[in-house]
């Protein structure tokens, strides 16, 4: 992985992007804290997204993040409801401070597509929310929650294929010990948060994905975000709002004295029907996004259930929505030495090299097998490896 003729080197936003040589950069699709993403075009493939991840070893909390979103990516590849990892790199693994992630190039986000006020139809919605749905129900029998699900970090293509993306916020959950492993730093759009999280529940479970797939579900149907509040209080206000005072039960669930003191200082307030917000849609959408957006989390649709719904029938088959055959490894969250981080890095990026190289073998490209038109490549992803995994940058036209 040394820096040699395999690659070859553009500037980006007054830094260097380093990438394979088969490859053309196209544009920039985005940038952030993160780094920076852009498009390439690559010999017999439709194109691919590159994410330059820099400065992971500036914070723990950065590498970290890193890392998980690389063995996440790697545990999930081969989803079709997960965006597909297919090259990692790291130009000199003695002294790097950044990793390049090769991706499958979307065409946008579901974001994207709202704002755009292009005309959806019903059907539109179940296929996302059903997609969407499936793939939640992958990362969720894996143990792991995704955590900020949100319309920016589902990919959508030409053929409205939705793909879901961003796991550097993901944890573990073990549901036979009710405990979340290492939930803090919670940082994820606020729009899309569940109101536990706001309240200090004591277990944060799987149905906080399921909010924030409610929360969703309700843009789609209103074409703006449902509980757009500019703090957490206001947040928190504006689905109390909506779904009206919580019963005293779910006080006493409230994993914080204050939020419970805060939640009975309030006046009584009735729940306001769906119907109200959404009169024009599909009373079974609205039926299941009621069950979605329950305050208690307890009380909360999980996502096998929200896959039987009447609304997604039309989509509905038990044979196309795997469970992953094997829970996600946190193990590595322990680290805390930073050349120990550097190492795992390194050992990550090159077992994933050698394996999609592997696979390649058959290919007459250079690069990996999954930039090539291989049409079996996805089909033998699951099969070829206990571990399945992808990924990709939210992409941003300029």
């Amino acid at each position: 992985m040394s820096a040699d003729q395999s690659r070859k080197s553009y500037t980006v936003h007054h830094q260097s992007f380093i990438v394979d040589k088969h490859l053309e950069l196209t544009k920039e699709l985005g940038r952030g804290a993160y780094g920076v993403v852009c498009a390439a075009k690559c010999p017999n493939s439709p194109g691919v997204a590159i994410k330059k991840v820099t400065n992971i070893f500036s914070k723990k909390i950065l590498c970290k993040r890193a890392l998980r979103e690389l063995k996440l990516l790697m545990h999930f590849r081969g989803h079709k409801n997960i965006t597909c990892l297919y090259d990692l790199d790291i130009v000199d693994p003695h002294n790097f401070n950044e990793v390049y992630l090769y991706e499958e190039l979307m065409e946008c986000d579901l974001h994207q597509i709202i704002k755009s006020q292009q005309p959806l139809t019903d059907s539109h919605y179940q296929s996302f929310i059903y997609q969407i749905l499936t793939g939640l129900k992958y990362i969720h029998s894996a143990g792991v929650l995704h955590r900020d699900l949100k319309p920016g970090n589902l990919l959508v293509n030409a053929d409205c294929e939705v793909k879901i993306c961003d796991f550097g916020l993901a944890r573990g959950f073990d549901e036979y010990s009710q405990e979340v492993n290492a939930m803090t730093e919670y940082v994820a759009t606020r729009w899309y948060r569940a109101p536990e999280i706001m309240l200090s529940f004591y277990n944060y479970t799987k149905a906080i994905d399921i909010w924030s797939v409610g929360c969703i579900l309700a843009e789609l149907l209103g074409g703006n975000p449902f509980f757009k509040g500019d703090s957490p209080f206001d947040q928190l206000n504006q689905i109390l709002k909506v779904l009206g005072s919580p019963s005293e039960e779910t006080m006493q669930r409230v994993g914080s004295e204050r939020a419970q003191e805060y939640l009975r200082s309030l006046p009584y307030s009735a729940p306001i029907p769906l119907s109200y917000f959404f009169p024009y849609a599909n009373p079974e959408a609205l039926d299941l996004l009621g069950k979605m957006l329950t305050f208690d989390p307890t009380h909360r649709i999980d996502v096998e259930q929200a896959l039987e719904h009447p609304y997604l029938k039309v989509w509905h088959d038990p044979a196309d929505e795997p469970s992953c055959p094997q829970l996600f490894d946190f193990s590595f969250e322990s680290i805390d030495n930073m050349d120990e981080l550097r190492n795992v890095i390194i050992e990550e990026v090159e077992t994933f090299r050698q394996l999609v190289r592997q696979q390649s073998s058959k290919s007459t490209s250079g690069f990996s097998s999954a930039l090539t038109d291989d049409p079996s490549y996805r089909e033998n992803l699951v099969a070829s490896s206990t571990n399945a995994g992808d990924d990709e940058a939210t992409p941003i036209p300029r």
